[in-house]
């Protein structure tokens, strides 16, 4: 199996994303509805509905991360355009200039992206937020390089943690946003962002598997 990939030939990898998300917008939408205003699916959809109509196949992967950073920026309502914006923006950045991409220059991007997220929100692991899953994620992929595990092992492991992160937002009191003002009855429902962001990282987890045994 292949232990690295051409960023030139990556650009499916988001063109699935953004298929996730769409496809999955009623399910988002409804957990959201629990504990805040139930249109998070509603917006993610039509988001990243705007960044696929600009997406083109000759993208490399930092370019089509770069476009849906922007316009996720520019055109999703509420916190999380910014939040995915400045995810997507800063994998971009990490992942510029670089003819393949490698366990360890997708971990340097993740984590990036997780400091980003952190840095913007002021969240952190506990407080119930899509943070508790793209830090569980971006732990259990650095975990798998050190222990120098393959590739195509590291994106499983990624996978697997941003899953358990997400689920471990359902016995959590949320403590920011507009579910932090339920208090302890946001316990018992796990949160929206959390969801969208273990889709993404799950889809992009078996993207990059994809492309790593053709």
């Amino acid at each position: 199996m292949l232990q690295s990939f051409y960023n030139k030939d990556a650009v499916i990898t988001v063109y699935q994303m953004i298929d996730a998300i769409v496809e999955d917008a009623m399910r988002l939408s409804r957990i959201d509805g629990e504990i805040g205003d139930g249109d998070h699916g509603v917006n993610m959809s039509k988001g990243f509905s705007m960044a696929g109509q600009r997406l083109e196949d000759k993208m490399t992967l930092n370019e089509a991360f770069g476009t849906v950073g922007i316009t996720l920026m520019d055109d999703i309502g509420g916190s999380m355009g910014p939040i995915y914006g400045t995810l997507f923006i800063r994998m971009a950045r990490a992942l510029k200039g670089h003819e393949k991409i490698d366990k360890t220059l997708l971990l340097q991007a993740m984590e990036s992206a997780l400091a980003g997220v952190m840095d913007l929100t002021g969240a952190r692991v506990g407080d119930k937020t899509l943070v508790d899953s793209l830090a569980a994620a971006v732990d259990a992929y650095r975990k798998a390089v050190d222990s120098g595990a393959e590739f195509a092992a590291c994106m499983q492991a990624m996978a697997d943690g941003a899953q358990a992160g997400f689920e471990r937002t359902t016995d959590l009191v949320a403590k920011l946003g507009r579910a932090a003002r339920l208090g302890e009855r946001s316990r018992g429902v796990p949160d929206a962002g959390a969801a969208s962001c273990c889709l993404l990282l799950q889809t992009l987890a078996a993207a990059v598997v994809d492309l790593l045994t053709t």
